[in-house]
């Protein structure tokens, strides 16, 4: 018996290729022939030096990724990044410049502060409640690294185009649009993403370092906390997320070899953009919190007339077998997360929704 699915909106952990949770499904008793489980199998045998290696040479294929750059995958989700990135790219007597653009932006500032380390915030939005990606950043030439947050999962905004450092390194954190789209990597000294959202279940943090950057990792870096690390031993010091990388390599085969690569992939998000933020430009009833110039093509930030209707909205969604559409908890609001995995008959019918709800309640 077919097991009933919904319209997955959720921010993450978010829905899954269908493809991917089928091959799972599969193979999950017993993985290519071992008569074990992943789950069971031991990181330190060929079948998981398999599974990781191909992860890290499909990620190099889809961004287009050259010798310099090392694919590393670390526990601890991108939160725990807020903290490595300084530890091992902030000297003493250096600083780094930070661009604010909403809550994960300020949390990666706090930690480096925690640490004593010297951070200058380039720039904010935060004087329009963070609706905005920032157009003026004022750089430190000789900045250590210059970090942002390439989309916004909570205030509805992503980087349209990246700026230019001039040279210093760029890093960034690309946890809910990561693999949506190309994009050069050679300004970045790193970036990573937390898994959940666009490539995997949660569990682990791809990390993309490159090689120039490990020269600046000062000594008596805790092993755990060093890319060194996680270089030398192929992210296995410890006993990595195995089920987690396992997924992500699906995930990534599922983007070459389904979708086609991250042009295509990059064309089907624009399309599913377009027909959510057209049908709100058109209305009065629903309002976008995100400038236009600054939307994001991962979540999809609106408001409804009152908050009453927002919970009606939730509701009434839910019983139509769509789920994940409540706004996060600091912001309130709808909030439809339609990252990778989603398709476009999922977000043409929420928009078949949204139109019908409207009509009952505008």
């Amino acid at each position: 018996m077919e097991e009933k699915r919904i319209h997955n909106f959720n921010a993450g952990p978010a829905a899954l290729p269908f493809e991917v949770l089928n091959e799972v499904q599969e193979s999950f008793l017993n993985f290519k022939g071992s008569g074990m489980s992943i789950t069971e199998i031991s990181h330190r045998s060929k079948w998981f030096d398999d599974v990781i290696n191909d992860a890290i040479l499909r990620t190099k294929r889809l961004l287009g990724l050259d010798d310099k750059f090392h694919v590393l995958f670390i526990q601890g989700g991108a939160s725990m990044q807020f903290c490595m990135v300084p530890m091992n790219f902030l000297p003493a007597g250096k600083s780094a410049d930070y661009v604010n653009t909403g809550t994960w932006s300020t949390k990666a500032i706090k930690e480096a502060r925690l640490q004593g380390k010297s951070v200058n915030v380039a720039a904010s939005s935060e004087d329009k409640n963070f609706s905005y990606i920032p157009k003026d950043l004022f750089l430190d030439p000789g900045a250590a690294f210059v970090h942002i947050t390439s989309n916004n999962t909570i205030k509805g905004t992503q980087w349209a185009k990246f700026p230019d450092t001039a040279g210093v390194p760029m890093i960034a954190d690309m946890s809910s649009d990561f693999m949506s789209r190309p994009f050069n990597a050679d300004p970045f000294g790193m970036f990573y993403a937390g898994a959940q959202k666009n490539i995997g279940p949660a569990g682990v943090c791809m990390a993309v370092v490159r090689k120039d950057m490990l020269e600046r990792i000062p000594e008596g870096v805790s092993p755990m906390l060093s890319y060194q690390t996680y270089v030398k031993d192929n992210s296995m010091y410890n006993t990595p997320p195995c089920f987690a990388i396992y997924m992500v390599s699906l995930v990534l085969k599922w983007l070459e070899e389904t979708v086609g690569g991250l042009e295509k992939m990059e064309k089907r998000n624009i399309e599913k953009g377009e027909k959510i933020y057209s049908l709100i430009d058109k209305s009065g009833f629903y309002q976008g919190t995100a400038q236009k110039d600054s939307r994001s093509l991962m979540n999809v930030t609106f408001r409804l007339p009152s908050e009453d209707l927002e919970k009606k909205f939730i509701q009434e969604a839910l019983g139509n077998d769509m789920g994940g559409l409540k706004g996060h908890r600091s912001v309130g609001g709808c909030r439809a997360s339609i990252y990778n995995a989603t398709s476009l008959e999922t977000v043409e019918a929420l928009c078949d929704f949204m139109k019908t709800f409207e009509k009952k309640n505008g």
